[in-house]
């Protein structure tokens, strides 16, 4: 690849981008919001909704005895395939850009995969319950990556961020067995790699479109989460119809999951969506009650409303995340020391 050109070299070296803000109209919340925001704001609600259906799906497909590892394997390939798919069909434009994007992209899909292994790996060794409490720690681990990286948290975000954990321990409590500290251990690993990834996420689509960033990212995070299933090769001559189907659909619902959230990523940034995204877990509860006609109890129902505040009160942030920016220093590296120089 040939080196940047200078226009785009001027581009990179901006250490503060402040994303254009156009004047404000009445949001989604009754209150005035960039275009920027509503956008984000609509995307980011969408998002749960799709990743709600998540542990719907799994566990129809493990009552249908497909495994963990086939899982997370398959439905990682089923959105990769549909999301180069609609690229090569109707979006082309959205499979070139630049190397240093592509990397940023398929360097947080992987590390997403790689998280998602210790995610399935830890639900072996702990309660589901458990394991969702325990999930949740991501809002904490992408509040202290963006202060690290120089930007500002309002007291009203890490407000709605003890809202949103103790809404889930209230969902959860009920279910909390003791703890088996590897499965402990390897759920926190996964919370952290589903940070970093939304952390590089909002870096990324500062210069590329969310499905380009989409697009790279579940390509990565399918090609890591294959190599771990073939040192696994689970078994699959038990697994029935109605399980694969389950896991296709989880496949579909993935890439739309993830094109939505990180087009709610783009324009909220990143620690904005993960609060809003706690709300897959309200859209979980209205399915299974519907759908598998489980209950709840008192407790858990109020878990369900400290969630919905929390969610309800990103009418009053304000603003759209600014922090010190890291990616000229990689762009100049690439531009000395890249290919053709």
């Amino acid at each position: 690849m040939s080196a940047p050109t200078e226009t785009d070299q001027e581009k990179y070296l901006n250490l503060s981008p402040t994303p254009e803000i156009v004047s404000p109209r009445k949001g989604l919340f009754g209150r005035h919001f960039s275009i920027q925001w509503e956008k984000g704001l609509l995307w980011a609600l969408i998002s749960p909704i799709f990743l709600g259906t998540m542990p719907i799906f799994a566990k129809l497909a493990y009552a249908a005895n497909v495994d963990l590892f086939t899982v997370a394997a398959l439905r990682t390939t089923v959105a990769a395939l549909l999301m180069w798919l609609a690229a090569v069909t109707i979006g082309r434009k959205f499979i070139r850009s630049s190397m240093p994007a592509i990397f940023g992209s398929m360097m947080a899909g992987g590390i997403n995969g790689l998280g998602s292994i210790f995610f399935y790996g830890s639900l072996v060794l702990i309660d589901a319950s458990l394991g969702q409490l325990i999930n949740i720690t991501y809002l904490v681990f992408v509040t202290i990556l963006l202060r690290l990286a120089g930007q500002a948290v309002s007291w009203l975000t890490v407000g709605r961020m003890a809202l949103a954990i103790a809404g889930i321990f209230l969902l959860t409590v009920g279910g909390l067995g003791p703890p088996n500290w590897l499965g402990v251990g390897l759920m926190l690993v996964a919370a952290l790699s589903y940070a970093v990834q939304l952390v590089i996420g909002q870096r990324v689509m500062y210069d590329v479109p969310a499905a380009t960033m989409t697009l790279y990212a579940i390509t990565a995070m399918a090609l890591v989460v294959n190599v771990a299933w073939l040192f696994v090769t689970p078994e699959l001559s038990a697994a029935t119809s109605a399980g694969w189907r389950a896991v296709i659909l989880m496949g579909v619902f993935t890439a739309l999951s993830r094109l939505t959230l990180f087009l709610g990523v783009k324009h909220l940034g990143s620690i904005q969506a993960a609060l809003l995204g706690v709300l897959e877990v309200v859209v979980t509860i209205i399915i299974a009650i519907v759908l598998l006609n489980e209950r709840l109890e008192l407790l858990q129902w109020g878990g369900a409303l400290v969630i919905l505040v929390s969610v309800y009160l990103v009418r009053y942030e304000k603003g759209v995340p600014r922090f010190l920016d890291l990616w000229p220093f990689i762009y100049r590296v690439w531009a000395r020391f890249g290919p053709d120089q």
